[in-house]
This record gives C-alpha cells, sequence and structure tokens, in this order.
C-alpha cells in the first residue's frame, strides 16, 4: 500500500488529514477532515455520504480533476476510488450510496456510473440521450431502481451554468423543457419510464425506507413554479402534490427525514400584513398531515433526522459579544410546542461561491455529528462537529 507521492489514481491511499480545534465562539471542538491546495466536498446534502463501518464518501478536486474518495473516520486514511479525465463532465457532489453501502452511483461524461467499493470496480447503468441533460439521482430504499431526472437540452438556445451561481436558472423554467423521470436497475440495466411533463422536474429524491417513493419539484423560481413539492409512486405512476400551496406562501429545499414518511421542507410567505415570515415544517408524504411552525431565521439550507433538531447554515446576522454571526452553524430544538433557539454551534466561514462550496450542514444518520464543507482557508474542506448538549451552546440574540 503506497502513500500518495505523484498523482494518484484509483486505489491510491492518502495520509489523514485532519487536525482540531476549539471553535472560539462556543468552544466545542472541530475537526478539520480534509487539507488540501484543491477543492474537497461532502456530497450534497439530500445524500448520506456515512457507509460501512465509519466510512464517509466525498468528492476532491485534488491534482486537477475531480475524484472520488473514501475516508475512514477512525483514522482519518482516505482512499482514492475513481481515476476521471481531466475535461470531462462529472456530478461527483450528486453521489449516491446503495442502502446497503456496497456501491456508490454517479454521472461521468454522460453515463450514470456505478463503482463497487470493495473492489472499485465501475460499470456504466446507463448513457443520456443526446438531446437531454442529466439531472439528479436516487436509489429506492430496497436498491432494485436508481431513479434520476432528464431534463431537455435547450444550451444551443439558453446559456447555462447553475453549478457556479444561477446564470439562465428563470430562461430555462420559462422554457418549459421536456422532462422525464427515469429508473434502471443496478442489478440487470433494465430501463423504465416513470413520469413525464413539459416542464422543468429536478431534485429526483427516493424515500429511505418506502421503496416505492420519491419526491420530485417542479424547478424554477419559487415564487412562480406552479408547485414545488411532488410525491411520486414508482410502482404506480401516480403523483400527486404534497404541502398545500397557500397565497403567498414559498417552501422547497425539500428533504426526506429519516423515517421516509415524512418530507421536510422550509420555506417563506410574503405579504403586506407581515413582509416576510420564515417557516419550518414536515408534510407526511400522502399530504394527510402538515407540522409546520415559524422560523424567523435566514438559512440557505436546513437539515434534520426528524424535527425535534434542526441544524441551519445561518445566515442571519446578530450581535453576540461584539462578533457577527451570520456565518455559523445554528442548531434549534423543538419540545413539541415550538423551536427553542438558535443555539450557537461553531463558525463555519463559508463562501457559497458555488455550489460545491455551499455550507449544506447534514446531521449524521444517529444525529451524533454534522458534517459541512467551507473554504474557510481558502480551498472547500469537510469539517465535523460532535453534536453537544443543546443547552450547552451559547443563545444567539436575535435582532
Amino acid at each position: 500500500m503506497t502513500m500518495a507521492r505523484s498523482r494518484g489514481s484509483k486505489g491510491t491511499v492518502w495520509p489523514s488529514e485532519r487536525r482540531s480545534y476549539s471553535d472560539l465562539i462556543t468552544g466545542v471542538t472541530v475537526t478539520q477532515l480534509t487539507n488540501h491546495c484543491s477543492h474537497s466536498h461532502h456530497i450534497y446534502f439530500t445524500n448520506n455520504g456515512f457507509y460501512g463501518n465509519g466510512k464517509l464518501i466525498f468528492g476532491s478536486d485534488r491534482e486537477n480533476v475531480t475524484n472520488l474518495y473514501s475516508m475512514d473516520l477512525h483514522d482519518g486514511i482516505i482512499t482514492q476510488l475513481t481515476d476521471l479525465e481531466r475535461g470531462r463532465e462529472s456530478r461527483i457532489q450528486g453521489t449516491f450510496l446503495h442502502p446497503d453501502g456496497h456501491e456508490a452511483y454517479f454521472y461521468y461524461d454522460n453515463s450514470i456510473m456505478a463503482i463497487d467499493l470493495g473492489t472499485m470496480e465501475e460499470r456504466i447503468l446507463y448513457t443520456i440521450p443526446e438531446s437531454y441533460k442529466f439531472g439528479s439521482l436516487s436509489c429506492s430504499a430496497d436498491g432494485q431502481w436508481l431513479c434520476f431526472g432528464l431534463n431537455k437540452d435547450l444550451t444551443q438556445s439558453i446559456a447555462m451554468d447553475t453549478k457556479n451561481g444561477y446564470l439562465g436558472f428563470e430562461e430555462y423554467f420559462r422554457a418549459k423543457p421536456h422532462s422525464m423521470i427515469m429508473a434502471v436497475s443496478p442489478s440487470n440495466g433494465k430501463v423504465k419510464k416513470l413520469h413525464e411533463d413539459q416542464l422543468w422536474i429536478g431534485h429526483v429524491n427516493t424515500s429511505p425506507t418506502q421503496a416505492h417513493l420519491l419526491t420530485f419539484c417542479h424547478e424554477g423560481p419559487w415564487e412562480q413554479i406552479d408547485h414545488r413539492i411532488w410525491v411520486l409512486d414508482i410502482a404506480t405512476g401516480h403523483s400527486w402534490k404534497v404541502k398545500d400551496k397557500k397565497p403567498n406562501e414559498y417552501v422547497g429545499h425539500e428533504y426526506w427525514l429519516s423515517d421516509g414518511i415524512h418530507i421536510g421542507y422550509h420555506g417563506f410567505t410574503n405579504s403586506l400584513e407581515d413582509h416576510t415570515r420564515k417557516i419550518i415544517g414536515a408534510v407526511l408524504f400522502d399530504n394527510s398531515h402538515v407540522e409546520q411552525y415559524e422560523f424567523p431565521f435566514q438559512n440557505m439550507h436546513v437539515h434534520s433526522n426528524d424535527l425535534s433538531l434542526v441544524i441551519g447554515d445561518g445566515q442571519q446576522t446578530s450581535a453576540y459579544h461584539g462578533q457577527q454571526f451570520q456565518d455559523t452553524l445554528q442548531v434549534w430544538r423543538n419540545d413539541g410546542s415550538g423551536f427553542k433557539g438558535p443555539r450557537i454551534l461553531c463558525k463555519h466561514r463559508g463562501s457559497f461561491h458555488s455550489q460545491i462550496l455551499h455550507v449544506h450542514p447534514r446531521l449524521s444518520p444517529d444525529g451524533k455529528h454534522v458534517l459541512f464543507t467551507s473554504d474557510m482557508s481558502g480551498y472547500g474542506n469537510l469539517y465535523m462537529v460532535d453534536m453537544p448538549e443543546f443547552e450547552s451552546l451559547p443563545e444567539m440574540p436575535v435582532t
């Protein structure tokens, strides 16, 4: 087993890059997991990257090409899983793990790839049609289907760059592109169409416990789309709206709670009477029950395993001992009557400059750790914090 010296390749082992420090505000121990002169980032916040016996899958641009890596969280040792070519498009941030953790799926060079995490063997599962663009993918809870979005390629008429900002975002939405939700079997390569429409479909996200359910969204500016959050029954093809849209109410950034039957979201209302009120909640997949709370705090993204504890990337500015806190991870606890907090977990100092540099805090499946990305050092790196007792964290005054 050789340690990395020159250009790495599949199977190369990189020594631990971990270092720990005490947060200047709260004193909690923050562990920087990667430390390299290139961007590293965890996978998208709706996708769980923890697998096996204490391993974490992530992406890194070291040596000027984005590859998939695995980290042993016990000792920090990093193993390079792929050896992708420079100049070819990849979507490593959108990687999704098989439910049993034996393989992972990602987009590369116009194909959906599968990689065995033990042998590191790769295979092509599906090649994207020339006239379409790949959306996002996720694996059903039983591991039988890899579900993904396809959207009509209109780049010849619309300049687009949604990875590094939102160039072309509204124009593509207004164009109402033909879009489909597809599924491919990881075991035998069978392909089937699950859903299609003449509008932009995004965020295809399977339930972690219900093999027949996935969510998708009608993508576009929240105040202009017909309805954001939809559920699809893979078995029947039936789809329906969840979180009934009220006048001047906008929600999104939906994600499955760990029970696989509730869908978390956040958003805002906007009216002359209350100006802008932030909201957070969860809706049952069949739209039969909504639990929603006022949540007057500004976050780009939030994540939770349930509604008892929520972590956010804290965009709100407030004074605390003369400091500013628009760049802190913040935690809220719900005792059933509403959310208490926020309490400050730590500074993140992330820039949000591009998609891979979004902080995207995510709780580990057991709720004991918070994983996030930050470019506080100039490069994006992975950080992790052990979740302390809520009451031990300092409260943040709200202005």
